[in-house]
């Protein structure tokens, strides 16, 4: 897959076409060469920053690692509004550069870097107050479209009364008095942070999920590498670097404390819930953006259903799973029901998911109004720390983390290229839209079928088929989840790095947030087919099933709870898929 010039040496990635597959073999691979080889770079996290970075440094040509406790986007980079946008909210807190930089970023998105997987969204903003709402929305939007948020989707739209009615009939006839249409985008977060990763891994990093830090290497006052442990099986090894870089998100103060050297800044954890309802409990040609008390809520098309949120607390208690409490979910159905001519009821949600956003810890005790804005920091010799902004501009944080370990890196650092390193899947994206039809006939699937196919793996649709040649009943829906094939559920184990059944329900698959069984109904069958890659026994397949039924029974009882100590003891009561986590490690 990969080939080593010498010890310690480039690694150079072959162009065979399966040097980004995050299977098994390349699982036991990589423990080799993080055991044996000497990096640049080692990068702590594999959120969407953190994969990021790695991809960054990997494409500047430098030898890269990346570690991850648990699974690629199995913290906030799963758990986001799903949006590519400017922050149209951030104008009115005149943060500019941010906006503009954001637009950047999502256009590039749209029609070069991943333009499979980010697809423009139309959203209405309902106006509420005569004279004044209009030319000052208006003017804020008009700033949004010139700084680059017209420049490949249309610019505002201005509606009357009934032709806001007509584009979203839902609405209460009373709840507005005119609108304005404009457009953003949005994207899979998990999918499109592993499509980051496996970016990275073509192009020669070394991507290893389940491999928890516990400790960091020095020598003198300098990091010079980490150690890790493979929380599936309990090994340990040490892996040596010029430079670490903190990618930890919410967890960056603790890292940072683990390494035994000063930040220099401290994050805060904002919980943020969003609620998943069927398709047709809002009729809508267009997504909403409702202003709040404290600030907006979104009400986003997602496939066959709508997303709705999100909330904006603090959050000081379990980083890994924050849990929404029935206050949460009762604050957005009251907010998003002010509109809607028919309320949605807690009966009409089929998903709940909360995440922490890793904000910069300002003066302001309303997380809402802390900054997005991000800060890179070199807080000692050997090591870099990067927390803060958006997902939106995870580009540019992980530029300026590679740049920001240059002066620890021997050699000139080459600049960054990545606005011209399109993800894996984009190349060839576009002709295979076009040939849809075809497609559909030669693998037996409906032209419907195949689009979704092409939405989640681009150019790489056929790689994902072949693994149904002469096994055609993977061709099928899985069963009560039939928006996913079978086939979907073997490739995330044996090319996109999934683990646990937790892994392919909740991040490579949504199935867990999509259908009102979360999941439950399917398990056993995603188990067995992720279970023939992953060389799962009867036993194995069994486990899986009971965890991942208990975190869904541990989720829908925190929902229940009036407050997050409540819910968060609820959450907590459900076992780790990784039960290694967190076990003290005896120092050799």
């Amino acid at each position: 897959m990969l080939e080593v010039l010498a010890k310690g040496g480039p690694a150079v990635p072959k162009q065979d076409g399966n040097s980004a597959r995050l299977g098994p073999d390349a699982r036991e691979d990589s423990w080799r060469r993080l055991s044996e080889e000497t990096y640049d770079l080692v990068v702590i996290g594999g959120g969407v920053v953190g994969a990021g970075v790695a991809l960054d440094a990997a494409t500047r040509g430098l030898r890269v690692a990346l570690v991850e406790a648990r699974d690629l986007a199995s913290g906030t980079s799963s758990r986001s509004s799903k949006l590519f946008h400017g922050g149209l909210r951030y104008l009115e807190q005149l943060e500019f550069g941010l906006v503009r930089e954001a637009l950047r970023e999502r256009e590039l998105m749209l029609t070069r870097l991943a333009p499979h997987l980010v697809k423009p969204a139309p959203f209405l903003y309902p106006l509420t107050k005569r004279v004044w709402e209009r030319p000052y929305t208006a003017a804020g939007l008009f700033l949004y479209d010139h700084m680059g948020g017209a420049r490949s989707v249309p610019g505002q739209k201005h509606l009357s009364k009934a032709g806001a009615l007509r584009m979203v009939p839902a609405l209460k006839r009373g709840a507005l008095i005119g609108g304005i249409r404009y457009y953003d985008a949005q994207a899979d977060d998990a999918r499109h942070t592993m499509m980051v990763a496996r970016t990275a891994a073509h192009y020669g990093a070394v991507i290893r999920t389940s491999t928890e830090v516990v400790g960091f290497l020095r020598e003198a006052d300098r990091v010079s590498g980490v150690r890790v442990r493979d929380v599936e099986d309990g090994r340990t090894t040490e892996v040596q670097a010029s430079v670490v870089i903190n990618c930890g998100g919410v967890w960056t103060d603790s890292l940072q404390s683990l390494s035994g050297t000063r930040g220099r800044f401290r994050v805060r954890a904002s919980k943020g819930v969003h609620i998943v309802v069927p398709r047709d409990r809002i009729v809508s040609e267009a997504g909403l953006i409702l202003r709040t008390e404290k600030s907006v809520l979104f009400v986003l098309p997602w496939g066959n259903h709508w997303i709705v949120g999100t909330t904006d607390t603090d959050w000081n208690l379990d980083l890994a799973h924050p849990a929404a409490t029935q206050k949460d979910i009762d604050y957005i159905l009251e907010h998003v029901n002010r509109v809607l001519a028919t309320p949605l009821t807690h009966d009409d949600i089929e998903g709940v998911y909360a995440g922490l956003r890793p904000l910069l810890a300002g003066e302001s005790e309303e997380t809402s109004k802390l900054s997005r804005e991000h800060a890179v920091a070199r807080v000692a010799p050997g090591m870099v720390a990067i927390a803060g902004g958006k997902y939106t501009t995870y580009r540019v944080m992980a530029a300026d983390a590679v740049d920001a370990a240059g002066s620890d890196l021997r050699g000139r650092l080459r600049p960054s290229i990545t606005d011209k390193v399109p993800l894996l899947g984009a190349d060839g994206y576009h002709a295979l839209v076009n040939q849809t039809d075809h497609l559909g006939a030669r693998y037996g699937l409906h032209p419907y079928r195949v689009r979704h196919l092409l939405n989640r793996y681009g150019s790489l649709v056929h790689e994902v088929l072949a693994l149904a040649d002469g096994r055609p009943e993977l061709l099928k829906p899985i069963e009560e989840a039939s928006d996913y094939l079978a086939v979907e559920a073997v490739y995330a184990a044996s090319h996109e790095g999934a683990l646990h059944l937790e892994d392919v329900l909740a991040r490579r698959t949504r199935i867990s947030i999509e259908y009102p069984h979360r999941g439950v109904a399917c398990a056993a069958q995603v188990a067995r087919l992720a279970g023939e890659v992953l060389g799962w026994s009867a036993e194995d397949m069994a486990r899986e099933v009971e965890v991942y039924t208990a975190r869904v029974e541990a989720e829908r009882a925190s929902q229940t709870e009036p407050s997050d100590e409540a819910a968060d003891a609820r959450r907590l009561a459900a076992p780790e898929a990784r039960s290694r986590l967190g076990e003290t490690v005896a120092r050799a």
